[in-house]
């Protein structure tokens, strides 16, 4: 698995950078008034659509993680205790980012021991 915290966590954090880089180009877009004149009033228009795109795209994935999060499996994590969320056959945990399964063949038995380290030296 290639995500170092849950999927919901993940999805979620790509959402607030498409908030915030929209809210950029918008800012961006109107500086150009300042700098540009009357040419600026075009490129202010078309960073603002930019970035109302960007701010829109944000909201359909907080909507699309709002409704996985509802049917999402609610499950006890075994290594902190907590309860979290879990999509799909593999996830972490939200909390101490354990790789969670429901597939007992992708599923580790935990650290090496010494023996086993040794043994591959």
């Amino acid at each position: 698995m290639k995500f170092k915290a849950s999927k919901i966590s993940t999805m979620r954090t790509w959402g607030l950078l498409l908030v915030f880089g929209g809210m950029g180009l918008m800012v961006f877009g109107t500086s150009g008034i300042l700098l540009f004149g009357e040419i600026g009033k075009i490129i202010a228009g078309i960073f603002m659509v930019f970035g109302l795109i960007s701010c829109a795209a944000s909201m359909v994935i907080y909507f699309w993680v709002g409704m996985l999060s509802t049917s999402a499996p609610v499950i006890d994590c075994p290594e902190c205790g907590k309860r979290t969320k879990m999509l799909g056959k593999t996830d972490r945990c939200m909390y101490c980012h354990t790789i969670l399964t429901w597939d007992p063949a992708a599923a580790t038995t935990g650290a090496p021991s010494e023996e086993q380290t040794l043994s591959h030296s």
